[in-house]
Order: structure tokens, then C-alpha cells, then sequence
């Protein structure tokens, strides 16, 4: 069965004045919608791939064939990427999204990073410093939280790690509101986090 865009779980004006509308408009709509398009669009002719859950594709892609695994990894990786992007956010001020985290992930920001402020720090400046497009990520390897980084839609499923958190810096994501300030749109995108969504993927991560 193909893959098709999951509705937003909130409101395009949901997350504004953080996140404007016209820039969840154009980021869900269109940008999401032609990597699902297009993953879709690879995959026709390989209906025993297409079975498959995105994600289990990007954990393996040394078995998708090599004329269309460029395709799956770029625009399989930007309908994973999304998917979880979406959920990782949510309505400003509404329990459980901005502010500090709590429960299992706060210990661990804590153990890992010294505290909240630090791990937000690390976060920032580690992702304002990918080079063009890309993602920051939280991810747990080796017992521990780890801020990593990877080009264009790479997924760190791809690289055996699975994302507790993350947000988009390609400049789709921002540029509307933000201009060429990725540091203004990274500082006010911890407005909107979804602890608790990020809590699941914590512990699915530790699994």
C-alpha cells in the first residue's frame, strides 16, 4: 500500500507566534507531500519494498535496489523525518509541550548534559552549525543522549539510531518568518516541543 501524508495532529496557526501558518502550510502541504509522492513514486514497480514500513527501508537500505535507493533514502528519509516532526510538536502553553521536559527524559538530559539549559546549548549550537540543509537530532546510543546532525533528509535509522527528538533546519522550515536567523528559529522552537511525544521515542529508543 502506498504511503500517504498523515494529517497534522493540530492546527496550521497551532504553533504560532513560534511557527507561522503560512510556513505549516507550505512545509506539511507541499514539501512533506512531494517526498511522500515521490518514495511512492520509486517504489510502484517494487510492490515486495513498498510492504514495508518507511522506516524499516531506512534501516536497511543496502537491500533497496541501487537504482532507486538515492530516491528512497532522500525522500523515504523526509516522509520519516516529518512524520515525526509533526508529533514532536504541539500547541504553545498546553500541558506537556514547551518549557522543561519531565518524567525518564529529564533524568537522563540531566545525567548527560549537566541540565536543561546545557543540553539546549549543545542542541543549538551543534544544529545551527549544519552546513546547508539538514537535521538536528537527540538520539540514545551507548546508554547515553547524544546530539547528532545529518545532511539534507538523512534519518538516523539509516545509521542504527532512532530519534528521540528533532527538528528541521532546512531553511523551508523557517525561512517565512526567520529570514537566514536559524539561532532565532532553533531558541524559539523549544516553545513547542512535545515532551511527553518525546518521553514515547525516549523509550521506545532505550527498548
Amino acid at each position: 500500500m502506498a504511503y500517504q501524508l498523515p494529517p497534522l495532529p493540530y492546527d496550521y496557526a497551532a504553533l504560532e507566534p513560534f511557527i507561522d501558518a503560512e510556513t505549516m502550510h507550505l512545509h506539511h502541504d507541499k514539501h512533506h507531500q512531494a517526498y511522500v509522492n515521490n518514495v511512492n513514486a520509486a517504489l510502484a514497480s517494487h510492490p515486495d519494498l513498498a510492504a514495508k514500513s518507511v522506516d524499516d527501508l531506512l534501516r536497511d537500505l543496502n537491500a533497496v535496489p541501487e537504482d532507486i535507493r538515492t530516491t528512497v533514502r532522500n525522500n523515504g528519509g523526509g516522509h520519516s523525518n516529518h512524520s515525526a516532526f509533526w508529533l514532536l510538536m504541539g500547541k504553545p502553553g498546553s500541558p506537556g509541550i514547551g518549557g522543561e521536559p519531565s518524567g525518564a527524559i529529564a533524568k537522563q538530559i540531566s545525567a548527560d548534559f549537566g541540565d536543561f539549559e546545557a543540553f539546549k546549548k549543545t542542541f543549538n549550537e551543534t544544529t545551527a552549525k549544519q552546513f546547508g540543509s539538514g537535521w538536528g537530532w537527540l538520539v540514545f546510543t551507548g546508554g547515553k543522549l547524544k546530539v547528532i546532525t545529518t545532511a539534507n533528509q538523512d534519518s538516523p535509522l539509516s545509521h542504527g539510531l532512532y530519534p528521540v527528538l528533532g527538528n528541521d533546519v532546512w531553511e523551508h522550515a523557517y525561512y517565512l518568518k526567520y529570514q537566514n536567523r536559524r539561532p532565532d528559529y532553533l531558541a524559539a522552537w523549544w516553545n513547542v516541543v512535545n515532551w511527553a511525544e518525546a518521553n514515547k521515542r525516549f523509550e521506545k529508543a532505550k527498548a
